[in-house]
């Protein structure tokens, strides 16, 4: 695939999730899909639907918005912002009601027309600082 292809299939997986047309993953993900976090590897295509869902789930407006994508070879990066308002149980914390809005960096590793490999560095210490799980209120001034 050329690198426009590349990213057109990219676009397609977020545009899956936004339109929650989760079905449309198995056209576009491998079966055996891999997929890295600095917390957790999720291993399969209906694994990672069921992240996905769930995500849905605790977030009933969640937006993907891709910021950056940029593809060399067979893979393509992104630089993504996701938002939505904490209104369903998510990762067993109940309901917040807070509005997030972080941003993430996901890499994705595509061969014969599917991606099969992700890795994904998401920024939670904002993100649950967002949700009023933990207070962060940065370095103190003397310790710069």
């Amino acid at each position: 695939m050329s690198l426009e292809e590349n990213k057109a299939l990219i676009s397609k997986v977020i545009e899956a999730v936004n339109g929650r047309n989760l079905t449309l993953l198995d056209e576009l993900i491998a079966s055996d899909f891999v997929y890295h976090t600095d917390t957790q590897q999720i291993q399969g295509l209906e694994v990672m639907k069921q992240v996905i869902e769930e995500e849905i789930n605790g977030f009933p407006d969640l937006h993907v918005a891709i910021e950056d994508l940029i593809a060399e070879g067979y893979k393509v990066c992104i630089r993504l912002k996701e938002t939505g308002t904490h209104t369903g149980k998510f990762r067993g914390l109940a309901p917040t009601g807070k509005k997030i809005n972080y941003t993430a960096i996901t890499i994705w590793r595509i061969v014969n027309s599917k991606v099969v490999e992700g890795w994904g560095v998401y920024d939670m210490l904002d993100y649950y600082k967002q949700l009023g799980v933990i207070e962060y209120k940065g370095f103190p001034d003397e310790a710069v």
